[in-house]
């Protein structure tokens, strides 16, 4: 397994709000995620540098080797760090209001769980195929699903950027997780809206079909996003599956 992963402030905002992290437990277990923080001042940066820094050390000492048995995991601790941003966000008015998008993939050798909450993405690239896991907890994809808007008008309707659900604001912790199962040089890209916003799906794609190292992937994507504006924060994580893929990764 190779993971890389690159983060930009973009050309537009004056601070990084996104946060990302790979780790791995005492089984060798993978968990890889990026968080977008919400809420004006530092409070956003806080939220989602919080969430990476307590699932670093809570993962770490795991010693769960099954998938299953870590998603279980897993959701217990989105709930503990959901409840952590909101009393810390009580405790410190500069903080009111702030949470985070989420969006992780748990690994090992063959399979994964992509999980979120909020608009932060999931896709794999496989054998030429590039397609989205997850599934944005957004107003826009809301009238999307109910056949109000079209996913090309989604693209540009201006109230895109209201998500539905985050950790912290309220108790709904609950995220959506999406089991794959990994064929040999198969690649997860994770990434936030600062990418998806910025850079057309075939774009995206096109990067990930090149053959060139995983760092110069994520550094080509952040490129891609900031020369077509740089609107907002750009954070991306691509981990790339063993041409030979083997369950003890």
């Amino acid at each position: 397994m190779q993971i890389a992963y690159q983060s930009s402030t973009g050309k537009v905002r004056d601070k990084n709000e996104d946060a990302v992290g790979a780790f791995k437990n005492q089984t060798g277990l993978i968990l890889a995620l990026i968080t977008d923080g919400i809420g004006g001042n530092n409070a956003g940066e806080v939220a989602s540098q919080m969430v990476v820094t307590h699932m670093e050390e809570a993962f770490e000492a795991t010693t769960i080797s099954s998938l299953d048995k870590i998603e279980t995991w897993f959701k217990t601790q989105l709930a503990k760090e959901n409840t952590a941003i909101i009393d810390e966000s009580n405790t410190d008015t500069r903080l009111h209001g702030m949470g985070t998008t989420i969006v992780a993939t748990l690994l090992d050798g063959k399979q994964s769980l992509i999980a979120n909450i909020g608009d932060s993405r999931g896709y794999v690239y496989s054998r030429g195929e590039f397609t989205q896991i997850t599934e944005d907890h957004s107003y826009v994809n809301e009238l999307v699903k109910h056949g109000d808007i079209t996913p090309d008008q989604a693209k540009t309707n201006p109230y895109k950027n209201i998500i539905t659900k985050s950790l912290g604001i309220n108790s709904d912790s609950v995220a959506d997780f999406k089991p794959y199962t990994a064929q040999p040089g198969d690649q997860i890209l994770l990434c936030t809206d600062g990418l998806t916003n910025m850079v057309d799906d075939a774009d995206i794609e096109k990067i990930l079909s090149l053959d060139e190292e995983l760092q110069t992937k994520c550094d080509m994507l952040i490129s891609s996003a900031n020369q077509n504006g740089g609107l907002d924060n750009i954070t991306v994580l691509i981990a790339q599956y063993d041409s030979e893929v083997t369950a003890d990764e």
